[in-house]
């Protein structure tokens, strides 16, 4: 029982409910209902426990072997059909292996996964080339594995904690985040066109640079230290999300929404904004460079914020506090330079041109 490890490995740290509770940053309400076994830690919650109680992952779970299965003649993962009774010859051969302990195992080249690795811990697998379209992550340990050249489209990774794995030319087309924790990862050069962030993922430290996450949709997400130069975000949406931190030199924005989050202190040299908009969100310590067009700022909270050499043409400011705002050597044409007017912009730093 999870609980009852959850009590002994707590004892022998000698710590109490509350203290254990205050380093994972929860109630010890939870904790205790941990260790009577009225509730369970989900896969991330578990991967802390482990680091503060200085145990193995494998500890809590008697499901999961301590090493990865061996295969032996005697017991083959499937068994060919004439070792079957004839009744069941005409029935598809399937195999399972969620709830695996996965170490160091090569399954490149494998296809139809789907749910068959559902609450695994996988460390250092390879998995490059395989075909997992439809795969289900669910409640996994995932760490340095590589799925470099795979097909992960229409994917759902849910609840899960990924660590420094390869994503690298990967299709993660339509693919669904939700609840999962994503570190140190490389999308570099991958297919995330349609791509989802949902409810509470956190990615951190990830390098997404040259990939394709158009028409993405990014909710509730928080994402900090990450690069993302020379991608494409067209068509993109971020609501209610967090970006903080992220390289986004050479970045195409064209008819992206930020709506209801935060963008502060990301680096967005030689981007191209054109149709993008910002929306309820706060705007901190940015460079803007080179053209704006057609762009909208609405109820945004800006600080630090400077415009220097740009060019705006048809950009609107609408109920914008614009007092920390900064324009330096720059462009408008007559409607935006009204607009900035409205604002009580300082316009010194801003000359109108005629369209």
């Amino acid at each position: 029982m999870i609980g009852t490890k959850i009590t002994e490995a707590r004892k022998k740290k000698n710590l109490s409910q509350a203290q254990l509770a205050q380093q994972l940053f929860i109630s010890p309400q939870a904790v205790g209902k941990w260790e009577r076994g009225e509730s369970m830690p989900d896969i991330i919650t578990l991967n802390h426990l482990a680091e503060i109680l200085d145990v193995d992952l494998n500890y809590f779970s008697e499901s999961m072997p301590s090493q990865t299965r061996e295969l032996t003649p005697f017991e083959p993962l499937i068994k060919p059909t004439d070792e079957l009774p004839a009744e069941n010859q005409v029935k598809k051969l399937s195999w399972d292996m969620s709830d695996g302990n996965w170490l160091d195992a090569d399954f490149s080249g494998l296809k139809n996964l789907q749910e068959k690795f559902s609450s695994s811990n996988m460390q250092h697998c390879l998995f490059i080339g395989s075909e997992l379209s439809g795969l289900l992550l669910k409640g996994n340990n995932v760490d340095s594995c590589n799925f470099s050249n795979s097909d992960l489209s229409k994917s759902h990774i849910q609840n899960s904690n990924l660590l420094s794995n390869s994503f690298k030319d990967c299709s993660l087309k339509e693919a669904e985040f939700s609840k999962s924790y994503i570190n140190g990862c490389d999308f570099s050069g991958a297919d995330l066109t349609g791509l989802k962030l949902l409810k509470s993922n956190h990615a951190d430290a990830c390098n997404f640079s040259n990939s394709d996450i158009s028409n993405s949709h990014m909710l509730n997400s928080s994402i900090a230290n990450s690069i993302f130069k020379n991608c494409s975000l067209k068509e993109a949406e971020f609501s209610k999300t967090h970006i903080d931190s992220c390289d986004f030199s050479d970045t195409n924005f064209t008819g992206i929404v930020f709506k209801s989050g935060a963008f502060l202190s990301n680096a967005i040299v030689n981007a191209v904004w054109n149709r993008s908009s910002f929306i309820g969100t706060r705007i901190e310590e940015l460079l803007f460079e080179g053209a704006l067009e057609d762009c909208y700022f609405e109820n945004c909270g800006f600080k630090k914020v400077t415009f220097q050499n740009t060019r705006l043409t048809n950009t609107f400011f609408k109920n914008n506090s614009l007092k920390r705002v900064s324009f330096v050597n720059c462009q408008s044409d007559r409607m935006t330079y009204e607009f900035l007017k409205g604002g009580k912009v300082d316009l010194t730093g801003i000359t109108v041109f005629e369209v």
